[in-house]
């Protein structure tokens, strides 16, 4: 009986995908429920397991095709699969009776690769180079390794070695869609970006304090984001307008908090959302920012993962980043970025001290926010960070 593979349904607003990868090839034997492809759509990759067990009978869909929800895939006929066929090989003539076997000629190597010493043939294998191309000194123009090492210093080696001076690569349909949707950001919203710092010097002596006993006790790491989320909560609380949406020609309020996480995966940057913060404890949002960073690295993150959200914190610190003007995440109205700690000498009650700083920038839909709330919202983060007792009253 054949079972055909198709398309499952992508999620929410998600309608096509492409054929990334076949983990099997024709004629080769499956297991029910053991992934058979991979499917990438423009928020995540979905691997297709197989319906029953099997051999895999047709592939449809070759890799780098575009599919629909439905599409044919290809097929599995089930039950065991028939064993490889081995390659023909031509039958030998039959010998008269009596007679020699007739010999069979010998597989003749290029004359280029008998002449040469082991050494130089693995020099000239090492360099991908075509040995017919490279003039020989030795006797009978054998080549030797002086011949191939001034060979490679020609240009034409050189340039050889180099590979291609240019390369195209296919956007991966993430790339693609995060693409769109910056520049829609970018078209529609009116972005403006306000900046401040803050002195990490309490949160640090917090982290250093307790960050044992807390790894210990959760199996957790306690890091910084927990605190710029709940930070967050208790601004957005305050600044409504920041955790709100342009829908038409209305503003909708949100009055929950779910908050996305920008994550660097290989396929590019992904913002799996973090639900009810304000519910959360900080144990469970390291938790969960850990398995969610985890889950993007191995592209099992899940559509419902990425979809929602009203607020966004992105760190670019993490890679160095010292100060950026981050885009915000349609159809939220504002971003968080936050950035590299670095000791810098600042005025504290008229003397020059040396203090862990950050920069803090917040992008905003100026459609949605004044000036005046933005700067109060990161003035609030900057508070609670750098009175870290602020945030466990709520103050």
């Amino acid at each position: 009986m054949t079972v055909e593979i198709r398309v499952p349904a992508l999620g929410e607003s998600v309608s096509e995908a492409t054929v990334s990868k076949w983990f099997k090839a024709v004629g080769e034997a499956v297991a029910a429920d053991e992934p058979l492809v991979e499917l990438e759509t423009d928020k995540v990759t979905v691997e297709v397991p197989a319906a029953s067990a099997g051999t895999l009978s047709e592939i449809v869909a070759t890799e780098g095709t575009n599919v629909e929800v439905g599409a044919l895939l290809g097929a599995i006929t089930e039950g065991a699969g028939p064993a490889a066929a081995k390659p023909k090989t031509a039958a030998a003539p039959k010998a008269d009776a009596g007679a020699a076997p007739a010999k069979q000629p010998a597989a003749q190597a290029p004359a280029a690769a008998q002449t040469q010493a082991p050494s130089v043939r693995r020099l000239v294998a090492e360099n991908d180079l075509d040995a017919s191309k490279v003039s020989g000194s030795g006797k009978g123009g054998r080549l030797t390794k002086g011949d191939v090492l001034s060979h490679l210093k020609t240009a034409g080696s050189d340039s050889a070695a180099r590979g291609p001076r240019e390369e195209r690569v296919r956007m991966s349909r993430l790339r693609q869609r995060i693409a769109q949707r910056l520049k829609e950001a970018q078209n529609t919203a009116a972005i403006l970006t306000t900046f401040n710092e803050v002195d990490m010097s309490a949160l640090l002596k917090v982290r250093a304090d307790y960050r044992d006993t807390f790894e210990k006790k959760h199996g957790v790491r306690l890091g910084f984001m927990s605190f710029f989320a709940k930070a967050s909560v208790i601004a957005l609380r305050e600044l409504p307008s920041v955790n709100a949406e342009i829908d038409g020609d209305e503003i909708v309020y949100k009055n929950y908090y779910d908050i996305g996480v920008a994550v660097s995966a290989p396929q590019g940057l992904v913002v799996p959302v973090l639900r009810d913060v304000d519910q959360l404890s900080f144990a469970v949002i390291e938790q969960s920012i850990t398995d969610y960073g985890r889950r993007a690295r191995d592209g099992k993150l899940a559509m419902e993962d990425l979809t929602g959200g009203t607020f966004t914190i992105s760190n670019g610190g993490v890679f160095g980043s010292l100060l950026s003007t981050p885009i915000i995440n349609p159809p939220q109205s504002a971003i968080l970025g936050m950035h590299k700690i670095e000791k810098r000498p600042i005025v504290v009650n008229d003397a020059v001290v040396i203090r862990s700083m950050m920069y803090l920038a917040l992008s905003y839909d100026h459609r949605v926010i004044d000036g005046r709330e933005a700067v109060m919202f990161l003035v609030r983060v900057k508070e609670c960070i750098e009175d870290p007792q602020r945030i466990l009253l709520d103050m």
